[in-house]
């Protein structure tokens, strides 16, 4: 059954300019002299490891300080990225997170793929914002480091990138294979960088993850992949959150969808399906954005015990169903892309509701069914992605970062 939203303060654009200001302040308060933290560092943030420089919250943050209009905020940008690049992997990987404590870097149990890609987005989009930052000629060796390592996981005839399960942002969930987050940022990646293949990629990205309307594949591993998956799919009207051999996912990846849409990977009907869909699922309801449709039960094929530890992926909470309010700005863009204006200006001012609960905390995420506050509070990237949403509603440029020259 579907919530109704809880009501708005009477005026949205105060609570909307609230926010824009509490943002600014939450990430100045944030900043480190090597860059951003992924939150407010006291001894809880210490002891479960958010006083760090996480890669993908830094980028992200990077994109959200450039776009805030505030004179420290911009300035300080790259910083967490040039830290991030002093502890690259002899290999190209950027670190999941680096521990300022320790001098030492991070690369997850099985490998973090995002954060390069989401290094990658960030250094060129600030490149593009500030051409006299110079950020990618300063970090050529750097950036070519991380591109060789990205295309040594690629696919040499789906030119799509592949990854064991648990090893993007949704760190205890079991996608793997061709995971649909990864592989729009990868596309992302290939336009901003000319990369080789990229056209390869967006006609495979839509072959594997929405085989329902695509033309029937010439390459032969692709349609037993296809075989699978239209012989047992429910819900065709989103994109697959991943596809491995002989299984795929399909409880909804609402960050994975959104990105195929920001990142220009969906054509105009396309992005109507994809939108339709996440509304039909109620993903904002009554605060943007729950980042699954319908959470991975205990007992499922795809249940694996590690989303038990600390019982912290169960069904509508963290990953699994939980309410983010940093993808949620993320839901705005993609609205305001789509030429759905009013309705980005009311989810944006939902969005800063939802920052606002508990006192401006912030909150990493809220369980989806009960609403409570849940994870740590001050989260940078919350602050930076609703930056960047009211930045996409006012300029009308959904995609902020995540389109070519």
């Amino acid at each position: 059954m579907k919530r109704t939203a809880a009501p708005l303060a009477a005026d949205g654009e105060a609570l909307v300019e609230a926010c824009r200001q509490k943002s600014v302040e939450l990430l100045r308060t944030n900043l480190s002299p090597q860059g951003i933290l992924a939150a407010t560092p006291n001894a809880r943030a210490e002891a479960r490891g958010y006083a760090a420089i996480f890669g993908r919250d830094a980028a992200v943050c990077a994109i959200g300080m450039a776009l805030s209009g505030d004179a420290v905020l911009a300035r300080e940008a790259a910083t967490g990225l040039v830290t991030l690049a002093g502890y690259q992997a002899a290999n190209g990987q950027i670190p999941k997170f680096v521990d300022l404590r320790r001098q030492e870097a991070d690369f997850w149990y099985l490998g973090c793929i995002d954060a390069t890609l989401w290094w990658l987005i960030a250094l060129d989009f600030l490149d593009r914002r500030d051409p006299a930052l110079w950020l990618r000629q300063r970090l050529v060796p750097a950036v070519a480091k991380a591109i060789q390592w990205l295309e040594a996981q690629e696919h040499q005839r789906f030119f799509l990138l592949q990854q064991n399960e648990a090893s993007d942002w949704a760190d205890i969930m079991p996608r793997s294979g061709f995971v649909l987050y990864t592989n729009a940022l990868w596309y992302c990646v290939k336009q901003l960088y000319g990369l080789a293949r990229a056209e390869e990629t967006h006609a495979n990205f839509n072959q594997l993850f929405h085989p329902f309307s695509a033309d029937l594949a010439e390459y032969r591993r692709a349609r037993l992949l296809a075989h699978y998956v239209k012989r047992n799919a429910r819900n065709r009207d989103l994109y697959l959150s991943f596809v491995n051999f002989s299984f795929f996912g399909e409880e909804g990846d609402v960050f994975g969808n959104l990105l195929a849409l920001l990142c220009g990977l969906a054509d105009r009907e396309a992005a109507r399906r994809t939108l339709r869909a996440l509304d039909r699922a109620g993903i904002a309801e009554p605060w943007p954005v729950r980042v699954v449709c319908e959470p991975i039960p205990a007992g499922n094929s795809l249940w694996r015990a590690y989303m038990s530890r600390h019982r912290q992926n169960l069904e509508w909470q963290y990953h699994n169903g939980g309410i983010w309010p940093f993808v949620g700005g993320f839901w705005v863009a993609a609205l305001a892309q789509a030429g759905e204006r009013d309705r980005a200006n009311a989810e944006l001012a939902k969005l800063a509701h939802a920052n606002a609960l508990d006192g401006w905390s912030f909150n990493e995420w809220l369980h989806g069914r009960t609403l409570a506050p849940r994870g740590m509070r001050g989260q940078s990237w919350n602050a930076a992605a609703f930056l960047m949403a009211l930045n996409a509603v006012r300029s009308g440029n959904g995609a902020f970062a995540l389109r070519p020259r």
